[in-house]
């Protein structure tokens, strides 16, 4: 009985995970709005049902994916020991412009499109969003500080706003890339951020 009832849990599980999972991924490539539970459940390969079961709703759903793109973005690498500070802030956009050249300019940051898709219907999207652009900018921070303390980086650079700013030219060249379905968008982002403001 008791092997039973495990296996059933086990099954739970992994539909919920099948399902966050495949949320996720439809909400990366299409955006909130045009992301029905419909497209969810079937990439999942479950029933509709399926989808109540694990989520109240298509916003909560969009929590769990906010917080699965958190996962995938990399910040280990911000913190990374054995390499300069500004040599491993670059490398982190590195990784995260070749997933933009990879899938053809699509996707974009799942935070800047809920930030934009989003916001303005839902306080708990919203929140959310905030609170990922919040906690990359602070890790930001932190590493421009880093580089200071090492002699990298002037003392008379703002390492608050600096960061604030990286990240908010990191989110206008995403979507100027998507846009202009060219890489060039993203070129200008490392020539000006790393050649002029952090030089």
């Amino acid at each position: 009985m008791r092997d039973s009832k495990e296996a059933r849990a086990m099954g739970r599980a992994s539909k919920r995970e099948d399902i966050a999972e495949a949320a996720f991924q439809q909400f990366h490539a299409r955006g909130f709005n045009a992301t029905g539970i419909n497209d969810i459940t079937k990439a999942a390969g479950v029933p509709k049902g399926s989808f109540y079961n694990h989520f109240s709703s298509k916003e909560e759903s969009a929590l769990e994916a906010l917080s699965r793109y958190a996962d995938s973005l990399r910040f280990d690498m911000l913190t990374a020991p054995g390499s300069p500070p500004l040599d491993r802030l670059r490398a982190h956009f590195e990784f995260l412009s070749r997933d933009v050249l990879d899938n053809g300019f699509v996707r974009g940051c799942l935070v800047g499109n809920f930030g934009a898709e989003v916001a303005d219907h839902s306080e708990e999207i919203r929140s959310a969003a905030k609170r990922g652009f919040d906690g990359w900018a602070e890790r930001l921070r932190q590493l421009l500080t880093e580089a200071q303390e090492a002699g990298d980086l002037k003392d008379s650079l703002d390492a608050e706003t600096t960061a604030l700013f990286i990240l908010s030219a990191w989110e206008g060249a995403l979507i100027a890339a998507r846009v202009d379905k060219s890489a060039a968008p993203v070129e200008a982002f490392f020539r000006t951020v790393f050649e002029v403001v952090l030089r």
